[in-house]
């Protein structure tokens, strides 16, 4: 096997693994499959993490892991999948980032680690073993990628300082009720 044929088959084996966590965490979210809150369970859980609106917001998430993950697991417009999963999971690192790095008290690790091969897995490309690849690369273009990743990058920071900013007011009414409750006695 060449080192060329070697490299093709490392980033299938790559996009398979990574494509597939993905999509399954997709699938979860949107339709409830592998022991997930689908629809309903997935924009109670936003609208708790300050994604507003939370039903858009859980269609948003769902479908950038499930669509995502998928894309590329099948090596189908790498760098646009790639960008996707990167977005995607900037937001998953935004909830999870107060409570550290490590995955075991709460981080932001594993978002990091899927965000970061999606990112790698866009860059890279989906080499030989791909549907970019039998459909002669027509949706794996560097600019393709630039666009995708420009589109990507402003759209995840927009999401996140919206975010940001509800949990803001969240946190400035929840003192306000507290002073109020503390003032009236009602303590």
């Amino acid at each position: 096997m060449t080192s060329l044929h070697r490299k093709d088959l490392g980033l299938f084996v790559l996009r398979a693994a990574v494509g597939g966590v993905l999509f399954a965490h997709g699938a979860q979210k949107l339709f409830g499959w592998f022991g997930g809150g689908g629809l309903e369970g997935t924009a109670q859980a936003m609208d708790h993490m300050g994604y507003e609106p939370a039903r858009a917001s859980a269609v948003a998430s769902g479908l950038g892991e499930a669509g995502g993950g998928a894309l590329l697991a099948l090596g189908l417009a790498t760098p646009a999948a790639g960008s996707v999963v990167a977005g995607t999971m900037a937001g998953a690192i935004a909830v999870h980032a107060p409570a550290g790095f490590f995955a075991q008290g709460g981080g932001f690790e594993y978002p990091a680690l899927l965000g970061t091969c999606g990112l790698a897995l866009g860059l890279a490309g989906a080499g030989r073993y791909s549907l970019d690849h039998a459909l002669g690369h027509t949706l794996d273009r560097p600019w393709v990628g630039l666009v995708a990743f420009g589109a990507s990058a402003a759209g995840a920071a927009v999401v996140v300082a919206r975010r940001q900013e509800t949990v803001r007011r969240r946190e400035i009414r929840a003192v306000e009720q507290a002073a109020m409750q503390e003032g009236s006695g009602l303590s």
